[in-house]
């Protein structure tokens, strides 16, 4: 009989409105890499939620290694050898690399004085043999995204976890960060350890695992051999139906300048060289312009700048004809619309219910406040029911859920739903389908080619090289806060554009 290291049998989980989880029965080898799938807000994370303690099952049992087994906490799991690396990383931001790893099992001598020393050694010996490359001493929130995310598995590996899960671990991560990871997780199977990969990246399951278990709107809907299956059938079972992969467009038809940036420079946080370097472009109505690169090389305060969120050094942005350089952002709110690439931090205000979320650049409006200055409830959630139904924001209880209780899914679906319906003359949209499954990205490409159909302009920043040819009119490669190159995406090649997103190749920009 097949030895399991763990068996999810029958597990319900509800939540107030839905059934996250529906009776479902997930069986996970010893040593192989099981990819779970399933749409935004299919129950997933949710799943292992129940799996690593954070939530208890109303129904269903869980064996591990063969025996029954309580979970009832996280330090259950740890105890059982579980650990786990969330889609939001649970790093404390003000302590080192170092205590972040040890918090909670921290080595001490029989004074009980913290033994930190050999801890360092442990640590950096790991790090040596997993590729896991760390600074011990740099805080948290110092780090790129990518080191946090080694910080975590570190975090597993220190506790000598042999069942790892990684709930969408490359949702945050660059190209070459996300092949180091697929290696890492080859090597850590092959060295016994047997893992739970969460992901909606098609290219991803098929390249890193050995089965993958199907879950759509919290029903199980099978389990399939990846030598035996292709991208098209996973898809299916994911969504329901078939998928299109590439995206349907005319040939664009530029018209008046919406947005021409200047000689802009914006000041770096991290460094003294500046961010964004006399970087000058424009984007025209009816075109979509990407901004193309390896993630930290200015395209954030690119975006800043333009956008308000911070102030440009030197230089002058011009929209719609108007110097808005040192405008405000709700002045250059009216005709722009902003999809962040962070939507935690700059997209929604996670304590707020949905329908709050839907205004919060608008409830000022007539439309939403009346004469004394009060919000029209009755007008903002019929408002908010609309965008949830048309952009299938899917929400325990509608409009008044709460959006930290969200999947990261639905989430970036309910902002793409706000920015849109302003109908704004310029789109900016920052990795906007971060995060989402094959069929959310087909619908999210449909309604910035729609923007860009209407007459909108539209400036795309996307990590995803797939998305930068599929979707873009122009592109723009970034490296080190300079513009070094600029392309047509039906004559360039990926391997083109990667020399110059390194940095191996530039060519002088026409202004």
């Amino acid at each position: 009989m097949e030895q399991y290291a763990v068996e999810m049998l029958h597990i319900t989980k509800r939540f107030p409105g839905i059934i996250a989880n529906d009776d479902i029965t997930l069986q996970l080898k010893k040593g192989e890499i099981h990819a779970l799938l399933g749409e935004n807000g299919a129950g997933k994370s949710t799943l292992m939620s129940v799996l690593f303690g954070l939530y208890t099952p109303e129904e269903g049992e869980i064996r591990i290694n063969g025996k029954n087994a309580k979970i009832k906490n996280p330090n259950d799991a740890n105890d059982l050898g579980i650990g786990m690396v969330h889609q939001h990383f649970k790093l404390v931001e003000c302590f080192t690399v170092l205590d972040n790893i040890i918090m909670g099992v921290e080595p001490v001598n029989r004074l009980t004085f913290l033994q930190k020393k050999q801890a360092r050694e442990k640590i950096m010996e790991m790090s040596k043999k997993w590729g896991l490359h760390v600074n011990p001493d740099a805080l948290i929130s110092d780090i790129t995204v990518g080191m946090q995310q080694r910080t975590e598995i570190l975090k597993m590996l220190y506790r000598e976890n042999d069942i790892l899960i990684f709930d969408e671990p490359t949702a945050v991560l660059t190209p070459q960060e996300i092949e180091e990871l697929m290696q890492i997780m080859k090597n850590l199977a092959a060295e016994g350890k047997s893992i739970l990969f969460i992901s909606h990246k098609l290219n991803e399951i098929m390249a890193v695992a050995d089965r993958c278990s199907v879950l759509r709107k919290g029903k199980y809907i099978g389990t399939v051999d990846i030598k035996d299956t292709t991208k098209a059938e996973l898809s299916r079972m994911m969504v329901g139906r078939d998928v299109k992969f590439a995206v349907d467009k005319e040939e664009s038809v530029p018209g008046e300048e919406i947005l021409r940036v200047e000689q802009m420079s914006v000041a770096s946080n991290e460094h003294s060289k500046d961010a964004v370097r006399n970087v000058s472009f424009s984007v025209r109505r009816g075109e979509i312009v990407c901004i193309a690169g390896i993630d930290g090389n200015g395209q954030s305060e690119l975006v800043y700048g333009i956008t308000g969120l911070a102030p440009l050094k030197s230089g002058s942005i011009t929209l719609c004809g108007q110097n808005i350089t040192k405008a405000p952002i709700r002045q250059r709110a009216g005709v722009m619309s902003h999809i962040p690439e962070d939507r935690h931090k700059h997209g929604l205000v996670l304590d707020y219910p949905l329908e709050d979320n839907m205004v919060l650049q608008r409830y000022f409006e007539p439309r939403f406040t009346n004469k004394m200055g009060f919000l029209k409830r009755r007008e903002i959630r019929a408002y908010a029911d609309k965008l949830i139904e048309q952009y299938d924001v899917r929400s325990g209880q509608g409009a008044i859920t709460i959006a930290r209780s969200m999947s990261g899914g639905n989430q970036q679906k309910a902002i793409i739903a706000r920015e849109i319906d302003k109908n704004p003359e310029l789109l900016v949209a920052v990795q906007p389908t971060r995060g989402l499954d094959v069929g959310a990205i087909e619908y999210i490409h449909k309604q910035i080619v729609a923007q860009r159909d209407a007459g909108k302009a539209v400036l795309l920043v996307s990590l995803e090289l797939d998305e930068v040819m599929n979707v873009s009119d122009r592109i723009l490669v970034m490296y080190e806060g300079e513009i070094v190159g600029e392309f047509d995406p039906k004559q360039v090649t990926v391997e083109e554009l990667g020399l110059y997103m390194a940095g191996a190749k530039r060519e002088a920009v026409k202004q």
